[in-house]
């Protein structure tokens, strides 16, 4: 099953136009620094908030690299939601320059 990916740079236009994020890594990572916006919903989570990730508009999925978004973008799959995995994650949008926001709160 093939799951569709965006650069940090297609993440952030995707961003402005409406797109929502939601992040799957641990709680500690989160608060340590997360994409503006961006939902948390840890990944040993996923299948018990399913409903998070469904709806319009798109819903991009990030972790730190890839890997773990990118597992539960496969899972998403399984279950009918489709969804977009963030290729390199958050270290990709930290290293690009783009800001961050510490704290359990999206924005």
């Amino acid at each position: 099953m093939s799951i569709p990916e965006v650069t940090v740079d297609e993440l952030e236009v995707a961003l402005a136009a409406g797109g929502r994020v939601i992040d799957v890594r641990e709680v500690h990572e989160y608060t340590d620094g997360h994409v503006p916006g961006a939902s948390l919903v840890v990944l040993s989570t996923v299948p018990d908030h399913v409903d998070a990730f469904r709806g319009e508009p798109a819903v991009f999925v990030i972790c730190r690299s890839g890997a773990r978004s990118m597992q539960a973008c496969q899972y998403l799959a399984e279950q009918g939601v489709e969804t977009v995995n963030v290729a390199g994650g958050t270290m990709a949008w930290i290293l690009s320059g783009r800001p961050v926001v510490a704290g359990d709160q999206p924005s």
